[in-house]
């Protein structure tokens, strides 16, 4: 059937925008029959369009994708997907913003091999990067715990007629339950409070 070229694109569900990416993919002359797209995030490969399009694919075929951080977020998991598709597949995979994460010239054993040194180097800055972000969260959060800033949820403000309701559930006129019911919490809101 010959070579089909395909595109793939991939937003976040806080991106919500993928029209820079289908943008890129008809500049690159790829038909909309022949994108897939996911809205979910990349921390893995289980997403319905990416599974589609890897049904689609046959060796000698091209898949095309704006950015590699498209394809997935983890470094060991784009590096296997990357190796299954190029070697396994043989599937030609184009990074558009990164012209030498390019399989298709010709197959050559150079041009893979630079592709899979850059996809690998690449792979470890994103890596790396995400690491210190994880570290960076982690120390802002220890520090504004020592300010004592307090994260989660704002406590329930307790309604007026508590201490009414607690004297009357204290002195058996009233269950627990009765007791939450008429303040408008929950059974294990009202203990919790009664206990303070």
């Amino acid at each position: 059937m010959g070579e089909t070229v395909y595109g793939y694109i991939r937003v976040s569900t806080r991106e919500q925008n993928e029209d820079r990416q289908r943008l890129a993919m008809a500049e690159f002359g790829i038909p909309d029959r022949c994108i897939f797209s996911d809205r979910q995030s990349g921390k893995d490969f289980q997403r319905p369009g990416y599974q589609r399009l890897l049904k689609r694919l046959e060796p000698e075929d091209t898949l095309v994708i704006k950015s590699i951080d498209r394809l997935g977020r983890n470094y060991d998991e784009i590096l296997e997907q990357w190796r299954v598709l190029t070697k396994d597949r043989q599937i030609s995979i184009v990074v558009l913003d990164m012209p030498l994460l390019d399989t298709r010239q010709g197959r050559d054993l150079t041009g893979t091999l630079i592709a899979d040194i850059v996809l690998q180097l690449l792979s470890y800055v994103a890596q790396t990067e995400r690491e210190f972000i994880r570290q960076r969260q982690a120390e802002g959060i220890a520090a504004a715990q020592a300010r004592g800033v307090r994260f989660g949820r704002r406590p329930k403000e307790r309604p007026s007629s508590f201490e009414l309701v607690r004297a009357e559930w204290k002195r058996g006129g009233l269950s627990a339950r009765g007791a939450a019911q008429r303040l408008g919490v929950t059974h294990r809101t009202f203990l919790k409070w009664a206990a303070e």
